[in-house]
């Protein structure tokens, strides 16, 4: 039986505030070495599934760099592969995605052209291991419709999700999105495994309902409960995580540096592939103390890292210190500089002495709804010598010393960010 991935990668990501500004949410890094992305696109080629659409839209550069050809994934292939799929002016004049099944529905002639008998659609921007194959033998035992992929969520965090309720066989019965009210706490995953055949008559149902939003959670599958299709959840017992805030994104690297870690990255009978740049090893110097952290290729250390992920070719000088934070691609700590609770972007260069994450002030940054003391460092962005940039701060990216006026930024403020 052939199933074709389809992705979604088209997301912007604003919870993520700075980190999505330059680059779509399923491009940003994670855990030193790896996008987002690459998490469903190994899960795809580890699960047997080597034709994979990635629907992109919000500032796609970045992603297509990063997939090219689908070689690091095994996609570079005649037959099947990695396609990249961008929203285009048709005959009917539509262009912009205007939301999830908006965007399949664009592109049925891809999938009517593969021929599949599933189809399987994920959203780009979720970190997990699955084997896709389990979830589509279920679908097939079912002789579903559609599968929902579900997991059990803690009742504070519901209203945040897709939630259904089922019949003791897990068909489902209802399905409610982002609930003010939650019935319960089994919730969706964005993971749905459809029959070709019911995928295209629900999307060509929805297409000619002039009230809809056209959003699989919000209309798809209520509409194809409501209307008797046969539609089941599937439940997943795993690790996954939606790192869509800066809090969560944050707490996701934490959890990888568990002694035991949930998210096991060192498991070689399911690899997370990548695209990699060529960098020499790790230069951990005289003098350097490193713990509990997540080293890559590239870094040159002589100050102290614990608690920490530090992506290729960052540069720890002597006696700076980074501690509990996230460091990426070719960041700079300059001597005697602090580095705490933070998230640093890519290329930033943390001047001699400056303090990010400095304080007890840990006023709520109400814009970017972070309380716990995480400070974040946009892209490109030079930090001048001896500043202290207290907790719960957003610092834009591409800023440099003339957008500083040398006085402390308070806890919950924003430096050269747009705010709604």
């Amino acid at each position: 039986m052939r199933t074709l991935a389809m992705i979604l990668a088209g997301g912007r990501g604003s919870r993520l505030g700075v980190l999505s500004d330059k680059r779509a949410k399923p491009a940003v890094p994670f855990a030193g070495k790896y996008r987002i992305i690459d998490f469903p696109l190994s899960n795809c080629v580890n699960s047997g599934i080597t034709t994979v659409g990635v629907l992109t839209q919000y500032r796609p550069r970045s992603l297509m760099d990063h997939i090219r050809n689908g070689a690091p994934w095994d996609l570079d292939r005649l037959n099947g592969g990695v396609y990249i799929l961008s929203p285009y002016q048709g005959r009917k004049d539509s262009d912009w995605y205007a939301n999830t099944a908006d965007a399949i529905y664009q592109n049925l002639d891809f999938i009517h052209n593969h021929k599949p008998d599933y189809v399987l659609i994920l959203a780009g921007d979720h970190v997990y291991k699955m084997d896709y194959s389990i979830l589509i033998n279920f679908h097939q035992d079912k002789q579903a419709d559609v599968t929902v992929a579900t997991l059990q969520v803690d009742p504070d965090e519901a209203s945040r999700f897709g939630i259904l309720q089922t019949s003791s066989d897990l068909r489902v019965t209802d399905f409610e999105e982002k609930p003010r009210q939650p019935k319960g706490t089994l919730a969706s995953m964005g993971i749905y495994v459809f029959s070709r055949d019911a995928l295209e008559r629900a999307l060509r149902e929805d297409a000619e309902d002039g009230s809809s939003s056209h959003d699989f959670g919000h209309n798809i599958i209520p509409k194809m409960i409501n209307n008797n299709y046969r539609v089941f959840a599937f439940p997943y017992g795993g690790y996954w995580v939606d790192v869509g805030t800066i809090q969560a994104y944050w707490e996701a690297h934490v959890d990888l540096l568990a002694d035991n870690p949930t998210l096991d990255l060192l498991d070689r009978e399911w690899v997370i592939h990548t695209r990699s740049e060529e960098r020499p090893p790790v230069n951990i110097r005289t003098g350097a103390t490193v713990n509990h952290s997540l080293i890559t290729d590239g870094c040159v250390i002589e100050g102290s890292v614990e608690y920490s992920v530090l992506s290729p070719g960052v540069r720890v000088h002597r006696g700076a210190v980074v501690r509990y934070s996230i460091v990426m691609t070719d960041a700079v700590i300059e001597p005697e500089a602090v580095v705490d609770h933070s998230i640093v972007d890519k290329r930033v260069v943390v001047g001699r002495g400056a303090h990010i994450g400095y304080g007890t002030d840990f006023t709520e940054n109400t814009e970017f709804n972070i309380s716990t003391g995480i400070s974040v460092v946009g892209k490109n962005t030079l930090i001048p010598p001896n500043l202290k940039v207290g907790r719960n701060v957003v610092i834009g990216s591409d800023l440099n010393d003339d957008h500083f006026n040398g006085d402390p930024i308070r806890g919950g403020q924003n430096v050269g960010v747009q705010t709604n």
